[in-house]
């Protein structure tokens, strides 16, 4: 059977917007070596909605599905258990590629979009190795603390540690109010969302959680 247009539904129409977010993190991440591409099953013949770094093949949004693709999706007719598929190309250029077209599902689990990924493997070595380093006077390129642990309770103490850190080698904080500000800075990190952190917080801190608490509602608001 050939494939054909999908008619979207709303919810599956706001599927697809969700995956332009994704598109543009994903090219970000890998660097200017990468091209991803977002298809909307709904118009084969315009159906890129997302484009990022396209100057590599030269397309825009509103271009076609191409015939990997197309393929691809009648081979999934046929085999529904196989949603994505990785492979070496050639651009129109004959530049090397590695790929990867992944399928996008919508109502009962059929195929309403596909996210497509080239990377141009002729890229020049110093350049891969720049995407992936901090570069000087980037704002996007800082550097940020993250912990990687097993379970909340670990999350919670490395985060009383960092902020207790941050809080002792301020001298500009007094001793009576170091507690206050390593309550504000565990509440601008988001800690609190987490399950029984006031409690958890107040024990390893030896206060009390209505004094958890108090800090909380007296922090400054922005």
């Amino acid at each position: 059977m050939q494939y054909s247009n999908v008619k979207l539904s709303i919810t599956e129409k706001k599927i697809i917007e969700t995956y332009k977010v994704f598109a543009k993190g994903l090219a970000d991440y890998l660097g200017e070596s990468c091209e991803v591409i977002l298809h909307s099953l709904e118009d084969l013949d315009h159906s890129v909605i997302e484009i990022i770094h396209g100057y590599h093949s030269g397309r825009s949004i509103g271009a076609p599905i191409t015939d990997l693709a197309l393929a691809f999706l009648e081979n999934n007719q046929k085999n529904s258990d196989r949603h994505f598929l990785t492979y070496f190309s050639k651009s129109k250029t004959g530049q090397p590629l590695k790929s990867c077209t992944i399928s996008i599902q919508g109502d009962k689990n059929r195929i309403i979009g596909l996210l497509c990924i080239n990377y141009y493997l002729n890229t020049p070595f110093f350049s891969v190795i720049n995407s992936f380093l901090p570069q000087p006077g980037i704002e996007t390129a800082k550097t940020f603390t993250e912990n990687y642990v097993e379970n909340s309770d670990d999350l919670i103490r490395a985060s009383v540690e960092m902020a207790k850190e941050k809080v002792f080698n301020d001298s500009s904080i007094t001793v009576a109010n170091r507690n206050k500000e390593i309550i504000n800075f565990l509440y601008e990190k988001g800690i609190f969302n987490l399950k029984d952190a006031v409690v958890k917080i107040a024990a390893i801190l030896s206060i009390s959680k209505n004094t958890v608490y108090m800090h909380i509602r007296n922090r400054p608001r922005k």
